[in-house]
């Protein structure tokens, strides 16, 4: 890991910037002591993807090259190196349902729906009527590289970088990679990706697919019939071109799909999600005396279906309790920036808008062998904006403040529910338009030493508007009912930070103090136990609970964070991280019962290492240990999940210049992962340990 700090990328031409600029995205990124004696840029590319802001350097951030997104073959578990950095539970997206797999930073407070935004050379990347991510549909085959952005995102970013944004760069090297593994608990993947230059056009490619027959997620002890494994199955194809059309002027395009299909650890139940997505940029250059520009759109096509079951006692049996059988959703929207300089100052402004519509349909009151409703519920969501951003650098230090205005609008709020035997509608609403305005800014200073060492502070805004998952639809899992909240506003997020670190031969390291305020958080907050009739949920049996989102006061998060990389004689390399955070609730007037509490599913305490030893040319040797302290299943801090250490292994031997196998151990010993604890403190398990073998061929340039 690398906390990165602006420089120009020389001597290129347009063309071979442009390929670098599309997926690396690394157009301003050097190292801190490069940074020091670089000359002012005389070429800058706009790239597909947002480039770097122009003081990017001033925040806090961690850079993962190619190498380090390899200790998994899945992205957000490689991501995890980070601390702070998960999805809303413990487990990771091999068997995670995609409803969980939202993804946020620094262990503020948890979701679903995710409050850190990820991007694919500046695509959206969150599902437009869940936000969570697929991340089965982003193969570790085909990232460059992962910047991670810590802090409200305002600038570029725009809405949804709540506690940060995931800039993921696709593959644009020369060559490629062909990997192939199966193992354990019926694993098998086979990924490939390759990209070439044929004259002036850049081509690439990328595909995957991957099986695992999974495990059980319940204690043998506590688990009954109604318990079977949890499965994966899924894959995808994406393309993409680049071409320098006019002079100096790129055009890229980029195309992909993907499919997963799960099942869900309870007897009938499962998940299917599919989707297309698309986008198309146009970018030029700055250059001395001229303004650069970019222009880009895109789209997101998807569909989404989920089964639940109610548990009986004892787990003895299961009974379905709701059939989500499809969630059509398309998101689509652009981007336009200019970028230039003026005197001292590099700047940047520009707009973006995001619009999202989609509908769940559904099934639900499972009686005497059928269902007997149907529920259809969705809307319309759009968020857009303007932002103007600048930097100035002189003496070693760097400067830079930025702010946004963005308008978001609610329309089209649908309930409808059926009997499916009459077809007669039993209930219906259509939620009233809502629009709001906000404003956002981020600032912050960097000064650099002599020696290598540095120190910066900052302080950003930033907004998440709700999901149409959240604004709109009701759903029962198991014996909870969650109500959905048409009112619900944006979620908003302030926060300040202090951070030093320094490049010192070897070692490299780098250490922040932060203070957060989450207001208006969006929350699963229990308003009713069973057992009982509710009007929106009917009969709840003993141990079920009534669900709303609300938005809850606020999250007061104080911590500190660092990470550290060493280096010895080229063949060893070690890392560390960790994340400390105390995050407490204040629930305010609607749910004063979660006052001091911690959020559900946030750790205080993140450990991560690493170790790349080569001990031989030709043996690699790579370990990495992570652990949590404990945390809470529930809002109100009465399901405690105890800490838990992973440790993963991979040896690879490179019997040829370009080809290898491997042997890795996922979860060396056998740890036990909790997951989750219901009700009836039975508690859920992620992946035990699992071995994995496989062949790995990379294509030379």
């Amino acid at each position: 890991m690398a906390n990165r700090i602006d420089a120009p990328i020389r001597g290129a031409s347009v063309l071979q910037q442009c390929r670098r600029g599309i997926t690396a995205a690394v157009l301003l990124t050097a190292s801190a002591a490069a940074a020091q004696t670089a000359p002012p840029p005389e070429t800058v590319l706009i790239s597909a993807r947002p480039p770097d802001p122009v003081g990017n350097a001033a925040f806090s951030s961690v850079l993962l090259d190619m190498n380090q997104l390899q200790i998994s073959p899945e992205l957000d578990e490689a991501l995890s190196q980070v601390p702070g950095l998960s999805l809303f539970r413990r487990n990771s997206s091999l068997s995670a349902n995609p409803t969980v797999q939202g993804v946020s930073l620094r262990s503020i407070a948890g979701s679903g729906a995710g409050r850190a935004l990820v991007t694919l050379d500046g695509v959206p990347q969150n599902d437009p009527f869940g936000g969570w991510v697929i991340w089965s549909s982003l193969p570790v085959e085909d990232i460059q590289s992962a910047e991670i952005v810590r802090g409200a995102g305002a600038g570029p970013y725009g809405a949804g970088a709540l506690t940060g944004v995931i800039e993921l760069s696709g593959r644009d090297s020369p060559g490629g990679v062909v990997d192939g593994e199966g193992g354990t608990l019926g694993q098998e993947r086979f990924a490939g990706s390759v990209d070439d230059q044929r004259g002036a056009v850049n081509l690439g490619a990328s595909g995957m697919y991957q099986k695992s027959s999974g495990w059980i997620p319940v204690d043998r002890a506590q688990r009954g019939a109604a318990d079977t494994d949890v499965a994966l199955e899924a894959s995808n194809l994406s393309a993409h071109a680049a071409a320098e059309v006019l002079e100096g002027t790129l055009l890229a395009v980029r195309f992909g799909a993907y499919d997963e299909r799960r099942a869900a650890g309870i007897d009938g139940t499962g998940s299917e999600a599919k989707g297309v997505t698309g986008s198309a940029t146009l970018a030029s250059p700055e250059t001395i005396g001229r303004i650069g520009w970019r222009g880009q759109i895109w789209f997101r096509d998807t569909d989404f279906a989920n089964s639940s079951d109610a548990v009986a006692a004892k787990r003895v049996s299961a009974t379905p309790s709701n059939d989500e059988y499809s969630t059509p959703a398309l998101g689509y929207g652009g981007n336009a920036a200019l970028r230039g300089t003026l005197g001292m100052v590099d700047w940047e402004a520009g707009t973006d808008v995001r619009l999202n519509e989609g509908e769940a349909r559904e099934l639900y009151s499972y009686s005497s062998g059928a269902f007997r409703q149907s529920r259809f519920s969705g809307g319309r969501s759009v968020v857009g904006g303007f932002y103007a951003e600048g930097a100035s650098r002189f003496d070693g230090w760097l400067i830079t403040a930025g702010a946004r205005i963005d308008e978001w609008r609610d329309s089209g709020g649908h309930v409808l529910e059926r009997a499916l035997a009459t077809g007669a509608a039993t209930f219906r609403d259509e939620f009233t338009a809502r629009s709001g305005t906000i404003p956002t800014a981020r600032g912050g200073v960097r000064r650099e030493f002599d020696g290598g060492y540095y120190i910066r502070a900052a302080g950003y805004e930033g907004f998440r508007a709700p999901s149409l998952n959240e604004l709109y639809r009701p759903f029962r899992l198991a014996n909870n009912f969650t109500e959905a909240n048409p009112a619900l506003k944006p979620e908003r997020l302030s926060g300040a930070e202090i951070g030093f670190g320094g490049a010192n031969g070897p070692l490299t390291w780098d250490l922040t103090g932060f203070w957060n305020r989450l207001s208006g958080a969006i929350s699963n907050v229990t308003v009713g136990k069973g057992p009982g009739t509710f009007p929106a949920a009917g009969f709840l049996p003993a141990g079920g609970l009534l669900i709303q989102r609300q938005n809850v006061g606020y999250v007061n998060a104080l911590g500190s964070e660092g990470d550290a990389q060493w280096r010895f004689d080229d063949r060893i390399a070690l890392r560390a991280a960790f994340a400390i955070t105390d995050a407490r609730v204040n629930g305010g007037t609607n749910a004063p019962q979660l006052t001091g509490k911690r959020p559900a599913q946030t750790p205080e305490l993140s450990l991560t290492g690493g170790l790349v030893a080569t001990p031989l040319p030709e043996i690699t040797i790579e370990g990495y240990v992570r652990y949590d302290s404990r945390r809470f299943s529930d809002d109100q801090n009465t399901l405690p999940l105890p800490g838990a250490t992973t440790l993963d292994a991979k040896i690879t031997w490179h019997f040829a210049p370009q080809a290898g196998v491997y042997f890795a151990v996922d979860n060396l010993s056998n740890a036990r992962i909790a997951t989750s604890e219901g009700a009836d403190h039975v508690y859920t398990y992620d992946e035990p340990r699992a071995l994995r073998a496989g062949l790995i061929y990379e294509f030379a340039p």
